[in-house]
């Protein structure tokens, strides 16, 4: 016997379709591909009399569902069957709008309360029609309280009138807005506005909220220990110091040497050394480095993991400070340390490091070919402090 379609297999394929296509419905005109026909099934009269109890509770399932109010119309077709006599069967079902498969998907009170909602962003977002909505937007408008939505919709229209307003995120003209619900809503409002179609070529704004927002620019900051006695006189005897980079720039320091170091832990641990300064913590943001104008002169050492990335970010420290020295990088160093070794989750896959000395090449490659074991790294805080300390003491001289 075919497939007979029950009212529990119609919403099934509906939950189906609504999960599948619900985002780009979302962005089409009102009445667009709405009306769909779904065939129930067709059983001929000898599949009929082989299974009858069969036929009999399908036909009657859908004859209930038509005295429910159900979304949807049935189709019945009259069949004259020479051995069964005269009967009366479903032939479809038709669903006449969005809104009838987002019921039969459960799902009829959240696809109302999104489409709405998404009409009225769309007055404020004219970009919106026509586009698939991410889920993200999807979920925000199904679901968030009546508060949130017009919290949402006032935010949007103000950055819609004032899209380069020069405003601190605190400064904003918006009832009830507050940092920390713009901060928990952050990657809505940046999918909201990065499909612009002022939205800068090249996506020069990124995922930069401030940017996207039209708001004062956010001061890159750079944490930095002053470790020599006489440098911290020159900035009244402070040792560690987190700021923008515009204002450590301008320090009146000259250090003769300096730490650029990965893991803040470990810079942290660094002990005094005259005429030094170590840089902590900036990842493969290393290229800011180029804003301390003081570190130019400097001999440089990057202290960084046993790993393809740091080595990687090595790379990136010698294109603004060619000059640029490692410490504890090296392979008696990595090998020695076997009992310490741990994965590398991700190892870099980036362009090719045209800076490495051949030393440094040869681990790099070690590394990324798995000579000693696969995605291997030997991260600096394992390594034993009576090494680092050895270590820092020839860097002195």
């Amino acid at each position: 016997m075919p497939k007979l379609l029950h009212p529990e297999d119609v919403r099934a394929r509906c939950k189906r379709q609504f999960a599948r296509e619900h985002l780009a419905w979302l962005g089409e005109p009102a009445g667009a591909g709405q009306t769909q026909t779904i065939a129930l099934g067709a059983p001929t009269q000898n599949e009929a009399a082989a299974d009858p109890e069969a036929v009999r509770a399908w036909a009657a399932a859908w004859s209930a569902w038509e005295s429910s109010p159900q979304p949807g119309q049935i189709t019945w077709e009259t069949r004259q069957w020479p051995r069964l006599g005269t009967q009366r069967l479903p032939a479809s079902l038709v669903i006449g709008s969005l809104d009838d498969v987002a019921k039969l998907a459960d799902q009829g009170s959240r696809w109302q309360r999104a489409t709405a909602r998404h009409h009225l962003l769309s007055t404020v977002c004219t970009w919106l029609p026509g586009r698939p909505a991410p889920q993200r937007l999807f979920d925000a408008l199904a679901d968030y309280s009546d508060v949130d939505f017009e919290r949402l919709l006032s935010l949007m229209r103000w950055l819609s009138e004032h899209p380069a307003s020069g405003l601190q995120l605190r400064q904003l003209p918006v009832v009830g807005l507050d940092t920390k619900w713009v901060e928990q809503r952050r990657g809505l409002i940046i999918d909201l506005l990065r499909c612009r179609p002022s939205q800068p070529s090249g996506d020069q704004a990124g995922r930069d909220l401030h940017a996207l927002l039209g708001l004062a620019k956010q001061p890159t900051r750079m944490r930095m220990r002053v470790l020599g006695d006489d440098l911290r006189r020159q900035v009244g005897g402070l040792c560690d110091i987190e700021a923008p980079a515009e204002e450590l720039a301008a320090l009146p320091i000259a250090p003769r040497l300096a730490f650029v170091v990965e893991n803040l832990e470990s810079g942290l641990a660094l002990p005094a050394i005259p005429g030094a300064v170590a840089l902590m913590k900036l990842g493969h943001a290393v290229h800011l480095l180029r804003l301390l104008p003081w570190l130019r002169p400097a001999r440089i050492e990057v202290w960084g993991d046993i790993d393809t990335h740091g080595f990687a970010i090595l790379d990136r420290v010698r294109a603004v400070l060619p000059q640029a020295e490692s410490m504890l990088m090296d392979r008696d160093t990595l090998l020695g340390h076997r009992a310490l070794w741990v994965e590398e989750p991700r190892p870099y896959d980036g362009p090719h490091l045209g800076r490495l000395s051949e030393s440094e090449r040869r681990v790099f490659d070690g590394l990324a070919s798995n000579l000693w074991g696969a995605n291997l790294r030997l991260e600096q805080e394992r390594l034993p402090w009576p090494l680092v300390q050895s270590a820092l003491a020839g860097r002195q001289t």
